[in-house]
This record gives C-alpha cells, sequence and structure tokens, in this order.
C-alpha cells in the first residue's frame, strides 16, 4: 500500500481490555471504550502515567493479546478475524516493534539479525541492502559484531533497523530510549525519527517523554482507559 498521508492505517473501534486480579476473579478494565484512527504516514505519541495502559495498547494492536471486544484495523484488515497463523504471519510481515529492551538475538551478529526476519519471512534480499540498513543507523563499522559487544546506543539503533527491514506499514515504539542515558537516547531517537519519517512509516509511539512526544504530529494521553487528544504539549 502506498504510504500516503491521508489513509486511515489504524482504525480501533470501541476497544476493551480487562485483566484478572486474583484468584478470586476480580476484574480491572484497563482500556474501555477506545477509539482511534491514524492516518498513513503519521506518528503519533501515548503519554500517560504508569499502568494506564500504554503497552497493553501496544500489545493489542501488535496482536500479541486479544481485546475483550472492540476491533482493530490495520490496512483495513481486521485483526479480530484472523487465525492464529494469519495474525502471526500479518504481523512479521506488516508491524515493526521496538522494545525499551532490545531483544536482540545475541548469537548472532548485527548482520545476521537484520537478516534474520527477512529470512523467516522467506524474502529474498541483496547484501547491499542489509549494508543500506546498517549505514543508516551508523552502524556498517559493526555488521560483524554481536550484540553482546555493542554498546546500549547501538543495540537499540540496531533494533530499529531490524523493525524497519521489512518495510512495515507500521512500527510500535515501547519507550525504546527508556533503558538509555539522557545524551543516548537523544541521539538514539533523533535517528530514529529521521528514520521513520524518511520512510513515512506510520508509528505509534509510547513514551514518558514529553520533549519526544513533541515531535510527534499528534498526541495523546491514555487517561482512565480512553485516549484524550493533547493540545498543549
Amino acid at each position: 500500500m502506498d504510504k500516503t498521508i491521508g489513509i486511515n492505517m489504524i482504525e480501533i473501534n470501541h476497544l476493551k481490555k480487562s485483566y484478572v486480579l486474583n484468584a478470586k476473579s476480580e476484574q480491572v478494565t484497563i482500556l474501555q471504550d477506545l477509539n482511534l484512527k491514524v492516518q498513513s504516514g503519521e506518528i503519533v505519541a501515548i503519554v500517560g502515567s504508569s499502568g494506564s495502559g500504554k503497552s497493553t495498547l501496544l500489545g493489542l494492536l501488535s496482536g500479541l493479546d486479544q481485546p475483550d471486544s472492540g476491533e482493530i484495523k490495520i490496512e483495513q484488515q481486521s485483526l479480530q478475524t484472523l487465525s492464529p497463523n494469519d495474525l502471526t504471519h500479518f504481523r512479521s510481515s506488516r508491524i515493526g516493534i521496538v522494545f525499551q529492551q532490545y531483544y536482540l538475538v545475541n548469537h548472532l551478529t548485527a548482520y545476521e539479525n537484520l537478516t534474520l526476519p527477512l529470512e523467516i519471512l522467506n524474502k529474498k534480499y541483496e547484501p547491499s541492502m542489509i549494508d543500506k540498513a546498517l549505514d543508516n543507523v551508523g552502524l556498517m563499522h559493526r555488521s560483524g559484531h554481536r550484540p553482546t559487544e555493542m554498546s546500549g546506543g547501538e543495540c537499540q539503533r540496531l533494533a530499529l533497523a531490524r523493525a524497519l527491514i521489512i518495510k512495515p506499514s507500521l512500527l510500535l515504539a515501547d519507550e525504546p530510549s527508556g533503558s538509555l542515558d539522557t545524551e543516548t537516547g537523544h541521539k538514539v531517537m533523533s535517528l530514529f525519527f529521521d528514520q521513520v519519517r524518511q520512510q513515512k512509516t506510520t508509528t505509534i509511539l509510547v513514551t514518558h517523554d514529553l520533549d519526544l512526544a513533541k515531535k510527534c504530529d499528534r498526541v495523546y494521553k491514555l487517561n482512565h482507559g480512553q485516549l484524550e487528544i493533547v493540545n498543549n504539549v
């Protein structure tokens, strides 16, 4: 699909998610009648207090978790109508995810960490494609190094390159600078915004950092299970 702003990439309708608290089956509702539309190419920030449900929402958007009710559409495809196998394939081919923790494969080199998602999808690639992805995040000199031989900032840059290597329709980022020191975090996030804007990748960024949120096209606060537009960040 052409990533042109104006087309709804994400449509969330009346989403509800609850969790059982204890053996007495007491429930807490995390998301309640949540609605959202995000156009193709937009970068949307979601802020909110700890425990407000930000990571829960990303888990639902990725298809790693299922709502109690409501619907999530990505590229007009309802996630709730997909079989488990189809959902897994949809996620691996259409959705990139960047976590606070990098979740790289430590026994693989930086180069191999980038080829892995392509090989899983049986996508053909040229070495020049991997080299370009590494160069885009300033890691060509680390091509043969393993994550255990790299700094935290380098690992997060590699995680970003890995998420983008499949050219996803949607990128989900959960506090991607949260485990980095301030200076390194700013450098990584500057690169993050450069890359997603260059590729026109629709992005949902969960962050507690209002300075990062200000760099996005829209900012929402997750409060009492619903999203509220923030106009004065």
